[in-house]
């Protein structure tokens, strides 16, 4: 249950309206009209609120639920109990998320406190929040309904679109976005990528005169840092989520809907398709191209170009089934040269 404390119910809706904005179908039970006034689990759900099921261990849960309606899929159905009405959907968990949004929209109240430092040249568009010890600096833009929460620093010539997020103690600068962008709490972008020229007389700074260009619905999770290009631009493609402590550095490239993982790592200069997942701690040494749809394993290396729709895993990184092979023999000979040795 959202505790409303912290989170704005707004609802009621019909099944019909539900159904019509989450892309679901009225399966069996489901009335058009039935009114549901909140999303629960199912455990916790009601006879006005809606549930969901999606995953083989919840089948449990959900033939003792109690709820008056369930976004699930085909494959579910029989486990639902009687009279509790049914929206199919194709992806039961894209429908979840689009009807909790209905139910707890995000909002954002226009407010300037007294107490945020705002340049007199900076444009904020209708309806923006600022919060107390917020920093928005010379000829900033920003567009209608966005929120700068406490102590973010937005520095100058920054220009972000409407419905943008810049966390608390988050810093953005050298930097254009898009519409809906949300960055997280202590997230870091475009300061310094990590450019130094390297001799026998020691490092040479090399300046940083490239920016971050980032999409439209773009999320950079807390304490992330990606760092603005070299020479031309890093670029966050529309669409993509980063997690929480990922290093992005400078003049990465990363195409459309692409996700990484809390701790990612990327070298300088690489270069993503679109649709490319990392999962955590995976690493990438700079200037490597990775096609679109690769899905890249937990705490994987990658040492060299990865082709469209591979999967790898390993370090250095190996297609998904020829690591897997190679543990299983890994584990036969540790269990061989156990055996040889209790024979000695």
């Amino acid at each position: 249950m959202a505790d409303s404390r912290f989170f704005k119910k707004e609802g009621p809706f019909t099944l019909a309206e539900l159904a019509q904005k989450c892309e679901c179908e009225l399966g069996p039970y489901a009335q058009p009209d039935l009114v549901l006034e909140d999303v629960k689990g199912l455990e916790e759900a009601g006879p006005k609120d809606l549930t969901w099921a999606f995953i083989a261990s919840v089948r449990d849960s959900l033939k003792k639920s109690s709820a008056g309606a369930c976004i699930t899929s085909e494959k579910f159905v029989e486990y639902v109990p009687e009279g509790m009405a049914v929206l199919l959907s194709k992806d039961p968990h894209r429908s979840y998320g689009l009807a909790a949004q209905m139910f707890y929209p995000e909002r954002v109240e226009s407010f300037i406190s007294p107490e945020a430092h705002i340049d007199e040249t900076a444009v904020l568009g209708e309806g923006c929040r600022v919060e107390a010890g917020a920093f928005i600096g010379p000829h900033v833009e920003l567009g209608k309904g966005c929120r700068v929460d406490a102590n973010a620093v937005i520095s100058s010539g920054v220009k972000m679109g409407d419905g943008c997020i810049v966390g608390a103690n988050a810093s953005v600068s050298h930097c254009l976005a898009g519409n809906k962008v949300y960055i997280y709490p202590g997230a870091r972008i475009g300061q310094d990528g990590f450019g130094f020229a390297m001799s026998v007389k020691g490092p040479v700074k090399v300046p940083q005169l490239g920016r971050v260009v980032i999409g439209d619905d773009v999320e950079i999770g807390a304490n992330t840092t990606v760092d603005r290009g070299a020479m031309g631009d890093t670029e966050i493609g529309s669409g993509t989520r980063i997690d929480n402590l990922v290093q992005i550095a400078h003049n990465v490239k990363l195409g459309r809907c692409c996700v990484m993982v809390s701790q990612v790592g990327i070298a300088g200069s690489c270069e993503f398709g679109d649709f490319v997942v990392a999962a955590g701690q995976a690493g990438f040494a700079g200037h490597l191209k990775v096609g679109t749809g690769a899905q890249i394993g937990a705490q994987s290396g990658i040492m060299k170009d990865i082709p469209a729709g591979t999967i790898v895993m390993g370090s250095p990184a190996v297609p998904h089934l020829e690591w897997m092979r190679m543990n299983v023999l890994l584990q036969k000979l540790v269990k061989e040269t156990k055996k040889g040795n209790k024979d000695v």
